[in-house]
């Protein structure tokens, strides 16, 4: 008997899971392949996870017409850290004699040394590795690696994944957009009826800006929520915080959601480009209901920065440079320290000195006048 095991948050399950899955079957003559959610994975340490029936239901919908998968609730019935090495133990005890796979990406792959009692993984089951957007080539450099580490091989999947993930899916639904091009349809009118990545009136925020704005607010979104566990920042807070930070950004003086709106004056005379800040934190609290103040504060010095900035608002502020279609003289060192920099609070400091520096830096040559806000951020982190 030739069975595998497919862990993972599936949070939500999309169409690459499905489309391994598929693979998987074929490549390795699978009798059975288990679907199994994760209950705490020991990669995502201070990420909350959507509810365990949620996952659950997502991967029964999404695999319901897979005569030969099964999901299985073995980790989150279990309960604690989802280590790996005790789930191919389990299964292995199930089935003594089957040929047991565990499905991965090459990125776990390339991570797998770091993994608790990877030596146990290898002598339990075979590791199948599905490409994730490689290059030709990547197996042979990868075998040989792997086998120096573990004197062993893995088993090859035939299918070169595309690079989605649940992460992005989940900011799209907070966008309030359609689902169906990443999940199965059964899936995508799941996490809707459920509301399970619901942004309270993030999509009518994001209807007031141009579709280049609006593409970007979304980018940024991405870029915030992926880096929000490692800086023990809450997903939904800085997934809200980005896609409402740009909302006053399109919008004519005159238009109704900022009637009462009065520009703050204690730190002097507004640029243009800095008012949308303080007229957007207006909008969000006002037009759309958002009354986090950390959310708020986030929206409120997206542009300027300030001192002693939340890591709310360091990361708003940096994702807002960083994302993926910024192009500026600088923006490529000020990615790497913003991906690279460790995890914890104070995490983003260097990186926020280095984003603040080649902005007054860029606003100096061009003459134009700097917000002192912005001046007073600078001092204070390369000081600090």
């Amino acid at each position: 008997m030739r069975i595998a095991i497919f862990g993972g948050s599936f949070d939500p399950v999309h169409n690459e899971h499905i489309r391994l899955v598929r693979a998987a079957i074929d490549s390795l003559r699978l009798d059975r392949l288990f679907v199994v959610p994760a209950f705490a994975p020991p990669h995502k340490k201070g990420k909350t996870l959507t509810a365990d029936k949620d996952r659950l239901e997502m991967c029964r919908l999404a695999f319901a017409g897979f005569e030969r998968v099964e999901v299985c609730d073995y980790e989150i019935a279990k309960g604690g850290t989802s280590f790996t090495y005790l789930t191919c133990k389990h299964f292995r005890a199930l089935y003594p004699t089957a040929d047991i796979f565990f499905l991965v990406g090459t990125d776990m792959l390339r991570d797998f040394p770091t993994w608790k009692h990877p030596e146990q993984i290898v002598k339990t089951v075979t590791l199948a590795v599905c490409a994730r957007d490689e290059k030709q080539g990547w197996a042979d450099r990868e075998r040989e690696i792997f086998r120096e580490k573990f004197g062993c091989d893995f088993a090859l999947i035939d299918y070169n994944g595309a690079p989605v993930s649940s992460t992005e899916i989940r900011v799209l639904a907070g966008a309030g957009m359609d689902l169906t091009e990443y999940t199965d349809e059964k899936t995508a009118a799941y996490i809707v009826k459920n509301n399970l990545y619901e942004i309270p009136r993030a999509k009518e925020a994001l209807e007031l800006e141009k579709e280049s704005r609006r593409l970007h607010s979304i980018r940024v979104a991405k870029v915030a929520a992926k880096k929000a566990p490692a800086l023990g920042i809450d997903e939904k807070k800085a997934i809200t915080a980005a896609l409402f930070h740009d909302c006053a950004k399109n919008l004519d003086v005159n238009a109704p959601q900022l009637q009462g709106f009065i520009p703050p004056q204690e730190w002097g005379e507004i640029p243009a480009q800095v008012l949308h800040q303080f007229a957007g934190a207006y909008v969000a609290e006002r037009a759309f209901g958002v009354t986090d103040r950390e959310v708020l504060n986030a929206i409120r010095f997206h542009t300027s920065a300030r001192e002693n900035m939340s890591e709310l608002e360091k990361l708003i502020f940096l994702a807002d440079m960083v994302e993926e279609e910024r192009v500026y003289e600088g923006v490529d060192v000020i990615r790497e320290l913003f991906w690279n920099t460790g995890a914890g609070a104070g995490a983003l400091d260097r990186c926020l000195e280095k984003a603040l520096q080649e902005t007054v830096l860029y606003l100096n040559k061009k003459g134009e006048k700097i917000y002192p806000l912005t001046l007073r951020a600078y001092a204070f982190y390369k000081q600090n």
